[in-house]
């Protein structure tokens, strides 16, 4: 493996498991074992490294969300699409932990991350039209359908921001790949009032498998 790609991932362990403002260039190069200058030769910063990051972190959710051709989607699709995305968020879940961090300290990434974001909500946008499409879903229009797929954007993407805020200040809990995926369980539970009636039955099968314990206890 070359050193840059050996940097880039050593990079992505170091951010996961410490927190990207906890890590610097000198740990990582400690880290790999090579020298500060070896490490700048490849890039100039850490700003560098995180922006790199994202670039595969990009590349791997636009492979996920590939629509088939010739035909609409099925059931199982949209646990793969849900599954695939929630292990992307898991293997680079420090984006995600530092977002507005990360995006106000590199217009670039700033930049980039807005024409990601539209991107996905088209992609997500289809792939609730393919699933009418299969009568999975029923036809809400396509205004509720844009709203709609926003909304599942806003439970993927801020679903690590929501566990660091529930379980703040809890002894050893650390967020584990487990409690990431039970954000799969809000996204199906956010499809139940368009489900086709054939379809709620299973969907809601399927979800207890992702359906997480209570956090927060109301009070009367």
């Amino acid at each position: 493996m070359k050193t840059r790609d050996k940097i880039i991932l050593a990079s992505l362990d170091l951010f996961n498991e410490q927190g990207e403002r906890n890590v610097t260039t000198n740990h990582i190069a400690a880290h790999l074992n090579i020298s500060p200058g070896n490490l700048y030769y490849h890039f100039r910063n850490k700003t560098d490294i995180v922006y790199e990051i994202f670039l595969q972190y990009e590349l791997l959710v636009d492979h996920y969300l590939q629509l088939p051709k010739g035909r609409s989607l099925l059931l199982d699709d949209l646990i793969f699409y849900l599954e695939s995305v929630f292990d992307g968020l898991w293997s680079y879940r420090f984006f995600h932990r530092d977002l507005e961090f990360l995006l106000d300290s590199d217009e670039r990434l700033r930049r980039d991350y807005r024409e990601f974001t539209m991107r996905c909500l088209g992609v997500v946008n289809r792939i609730l039209g393919s699933l009418r499409d299969s009568h999975i879903l029923i036809d809400m229009g396509d205004e509720h359908r844009s709203a709609m797929a926003l909304n599942v954007w806003l439970i993927v993407t801020n679903w690590m921001a929501f566990l660091k805020t529930a379980h703040a200040g809890e002894k050893n809990t650390a967020i584990r790949k487990e409690m990431l995926k039970q954000g799969i369980y809000q996204v199906l539970c956010l499809t139940l009032p368009y489900l086709t009636e054939s379809y709620v039955d299973t969907v809601v099968k399927i979800s207890q498998k992702y359906k997480p314990a209570p956090v927060f206890s109301a009070t009367a």
